[in-house]
């Protein structure tokens, strides 16, 4: 007799079953009929192979096999300063982007973190103060993002607030007992502009938000 995969009949390792069920009960898109889901791996964040019937504009039915990563979802924010045209990021390092030839893993980015067990609004709260310090109450929601929908199913939730420049302190952020060191960085929203351009900014929830807050945010020209 088999032993049970981890994560299925029986508990994984952070205590979780019926990981091999997710996408089973599927009925919203009548051109989609899940058959199976196998669960590849279950580490940190969750890896399956689905196999569904997918009807084709010419009415057939194919059988297609997808592998999706679930990390859960997760929030992110920009922190600006209107009145000093400010911008605050962060930098750490991230192994993923240094094995795929960025120079040092040393990436910028605006303070996020994924949702855990809390709504996004709670959850980008919490990141903005672990990462910058900086605690904000009035915080605007910009949009909802799938980041990488061929693989990842991960859905990502867009914040702004601004913060006060003048009475910031300190340049390190991070939580020592998650073995973070996270880098606090201020730009002027022109500068952090230019670093996109220059390719010192490659980050794509970054860019996304320094772009949208010269389009419609805060810098945006009237």
């Amino acid at each position: 007799m088999s032993t049970p995969t981890p994560g299925t009949t029986v508990p994984d390792h952070r205590g979780r079953t019926g990981l091999h069920l997710t996408g089973r009960d599927l009925d919203r898109n009548p051109r989609v009929e899940v058959t199976g889901v196998e669960l590849l791996a279950a580490g940190w964040h969750v890896l399956r192979a689905t196999t569904f019937r997918y009807r084709g504009d010419d009415g057939e039915w194919v059988t297609q096999t997808r592998e999706t990563y679930d990390r859960g979802n997760g929030a992110t924010i920009l922190l600006y300063d209107p009145a000093r045209r400010t911008v605050l990021l962060t930098r750490q390092f991230r192994y993923p982007v240094y094995v795929n030839d960025h120079p040092d893993g040393m990436l910028i980015e605006t303070a996020a973190g994924l949702l855990d067990d809390d709504d996004p609004l709670t959850a980008i709260r919490r990141e903005a103060e672990e990462e910058t310090g900086v605690r904000v109450d009035e915080v605007q929601h910009v949009f909802d993002v799938y980041m990488s929908p061929g693989s990842v199913t991960e859905r990502l939730h867009f914040y702004a607030a601004a913060y006060d420049g003048a009475a910031r302190e300190g340049d390190r952020g991070g939580l020592i007992e998650e073995g973070e060191e996270i880098e606090i960085l201020e730009y002027g929203i022109d500068t952090a502009l230019s670093m996109i351009r220059s390719g010192a900014i490659q980050d794509a929830k970054t860019i996304m938000l320094l772009q949208w807050a010269v389009l419609d945010g805060p810098f945006a020209r009237s």
